[in-house]
């Protein structure tokens, strides 16, 4: 059974840090590219960054410069590293996983969903 479970949110101020993690279990995992998404209230869900099977990596416009994704293959976890965080960055952050190659930002192409972890930042 497949399983990703996002931890590591939380409420921080305007230019602090916060780092994501996802560990994931019931899949082989070096097989899978994974990704980062987003969803804040009333918006639809976007991607924020992915990783594919070979360790590239595609950034959403927004988070470029500010946010690193990565990946610990020994311990089948993902990592988002966020730095400057903006108030704009609050929302919902969930880990997903597909089968590679995919097109990396695109939710309808990955299969397997975390339940989410919540970041908020304050002005």
């Amino acid at each position: 059974q497949v399983q990703l479970v996002e931890s590591g949110g939380g409420s921080v101020q305007a230019g602090g840090s916060l780092r994501l993690s996802c560990a994931a279990s019931g899949y082989s995992y070096s097989r899978y590219c994974m990704g980062w998404f987003r969803q804040a209230p009333g918006k639809e869900r976007e991607g924020v960054a992915a990783i594919d099977g070979d360790g590239s990596t595609s950034y959403a416009d927004s988070v470029k410069g500010r946010f690193t994704i990565s990946q610990d293959n020994a311990k089948n976890t993902l990592y988002l590293q966020m730095n400057s965080l903006k108030p704009e960055d609050t929302a919902m952050y969930y880990c997903a996983a597909g089968q590679c190659p995919l097109k990396l930002l695109s939710e309808n192409d990955y299969n397997y969903w975390g339940q989410g972890t919540q970041v908020t930042v304050s002005s």
